[in-house]
Formats: C-alpha cells, sequence, structure tokens
C-alpha cells in the first residue's frame, strides 16, 4: 500500500510540470518574435508543389516556407498540402499572393497561411490594403470562414484574435515610384515586414536586371533606412555568401534560393567530379 500511495504521489507531482491548455494559448508566430528580438529569419523558396520538399524543409529548421503563387504553378490546392505538411514545426507557412487582393490573401489565410507576401505594393492605399486583407473587422476586411485554418491553427482561445496577432504582412517594394514615396508607405500602421524585390526594382529603374549600378544601390539604402527609421524589419533575397555583409547593412529577413536552385547546387559537385555537365544552351536548337 505505502508503494502505491508513493506512486500516486510522484505522478500527481509530476502533472505540475506539464504546461496546462491555458499555458499555450500564449504562443507567439516565432517569425514575428524573432524579428521583433532583433534576430534574423530565413525561409526558402518553394516552387514545386511538394509537401515532401516542405517536410524536409521544416526538418532541416528553416523558419519559414515561401510558397510562391505569384512565379510557379503552385496552386491554392497544393498550397494547402505544403502547409498542413508543417504540422508540428515552428516553421512557418508564408504565401506570396500573385496579387495585392483582398480575395487573394483571404484564400491564401483560410487555407493555413500565418503570412501574407504582397507583391508591387507601391502606394500608402495597396499598404492598407494589404493590412486589411490580414485582420478581421473592425481593424480589418477579412472575410470569416477559416474552416481549413483551424485544422492547422487548433488556437485554444479561437482562431480569429490569435491570427489578427499572429499572421505577418509582408509587403515587397519593387518599382521606383515606391521608392519615391516610401516614408508614406511606411507609415501605414500593421506592417510587419518591408521587403525589397530587389530584382523587379532594378527593372523598373530601366536597369534590366543589374543590381550593382550605383543608382539601384542607392533605391536599396533608401528604403533601409526608411524602414529602420520606423523599426520595421527589412528583408531581400540573400545567398549564404551574402548574408553576414546584409546584416551589417541592417537586414533580418532572407529569402533563401528556391527549392530547384538548392537541387541544382548539390546536384552540380557530384556531375562535375564525373566530368559531367548540362547541354550547353548555346550549341542545340532550341527546337
Amino acid at each position: 500500500m505505502e508503494r502505491r500511495a508513493l506512486v500516486v504521489i510522484l505522478g500527481l507531482a509530476s502533472l505540475a510540470f506539464v504546461p496546462s491548455l491555458a499555458a499555450q494559448t500564449a504562443w507567439e508566430n516565432p517569425v514575428k518574435k524573432s524579428l521583433r528580438e532583433g534576430k534574423p529569419v530565413v525561409g526558402l523558396t518553394l516552387t514545386v508543389p511538394s509537401p515532401d520538399i516542405a517536410a524536409q524543409a521544416c526538418e532541416l529548421g528553416f523558419d519559414f516556407l515561401w510558397i510562391e503563387m505569384e512565379h510557379s504553378a503552385i496552386t491554392l490546392e497544393s498550397a494547402r498540402s505544403i502547409i498542413l505538411a508543417t504540422r508540428g514545426s515552428r516553421t512557418v507557412p508564408l504565401i506570396r499572393v500573385p496579387v495585392n487582393e483582398l480575395w487573394t490573401a483571404k484564400r491564401a489565410l483560410d487555407a493555413g497561411a500565418l503570412g501574407v507576401i504582397f507583391p508591387f505594393t507601391s502606394t500608402p492605399e495597396l499598404a492598407a490594403q494589404a493590412v486589411a486583407a490580414c485582420r478581421y473587422p473592425p481593424v480589418g476586411k477579412r472575410g470569416s470562414g477559416p474552416g481549413l485554418a483551424v485544422l492547422r491553427w487548433p488556437a485554444p482561445d479561437g482562431y480569429t484574435d490569435f491570427a489578427d496577432q499572429n499572421a505577418l504582412v509582408v509587403i515587397i517594394i519593387e518599382q521606383a515610384a515606391a521608392v519615391e514615396r516610401i516614408d508614406e508607405i511606411l507609415a501605414v500602421p500593421g506592417i510587419d515586414v518591408v521587403f525589397i524585390g530587389i530584382s523587379d526594382l532594378s527593372f523598373s529603374m530601366g536597369l534590366r536586371g543589374k543590381q550593382d549600378d550605383p543608382k539601384h544601390r542607392e533605391a536599396v539604402a533608401k528604403i533601409v533606412a526608411a524602414a529602420q527609421r520606423r523599426n520595421l524589419p527589412v528583408g531581400r533575397p540573400a545567398s549564404a555568401a551574402q548574408i553576414p555583409e546584409f546584416l551589417k547593412q541592417g537586414f533580418l529577413f532572407f529569402q533563401a534560393a528556391s527549392d530547384l536552385s538548392m537541387i541544382g547546387a548539390g546536384a552540380r559537385p557530384i556531375l562535375e567530379a564525373l566530368g559531367k555537365s548540362r547541354p550547353d544552351p548555346r550549341t542545340r536548337p532550341m527546337y
């Protein structure tokens, strides 16, 4: 009897160290938390509609997934499968929608994304629209219908307040006109990350993708300075070799290469070791 009583007492004592549901309600989007604390975050760009690649990215430790719906063939249905592959991990699924519209953001969030990346946010009005699309009324204009999102984010105190507090609003500055109005754009409350679309910005400036032009560097520096004045995290695409310098410049939110690019980077040394290489497009017909 004494032994049984001891087992019961030890069992009850151990429950004191088990977090209660009430203790779990204070969950915060890890990407938001890291940025608030001044810590860098990085996400893999997903262009292949594969939950397996998404699961591997989570296992590797990426902070977020950049689910690419502007420049890839990923559909909302395949994005949903990718999002479900993140369950049980700390990796946050974000979707870059094809266009800055209320309905595109609504569908991304209702599919379970915990943030939206808005391209070509070149006016204060578009910035305000991006924020409103990610918040429920009366603060924003998001429609109510999160049945699928709840399956990914079963918040103990309810999904609505959880989503309003944790959905990440990322605006992309990628046009010369946006640089001219950058202070007006960043004055809009509710923006979480200012991302610089380096390549499109170059094209917009007539530089055809070149990023080493002094005018391009000046535009990037202007965006960074404006964001820092408002204590807003700044992001950009980056390779491993570039990240140390970009950290010095104040960047914290990094878009890593795509899944396909990383396959190429991993395969190339093996092929080269065997004297193999891809066919040269200059020596073969296109058709």
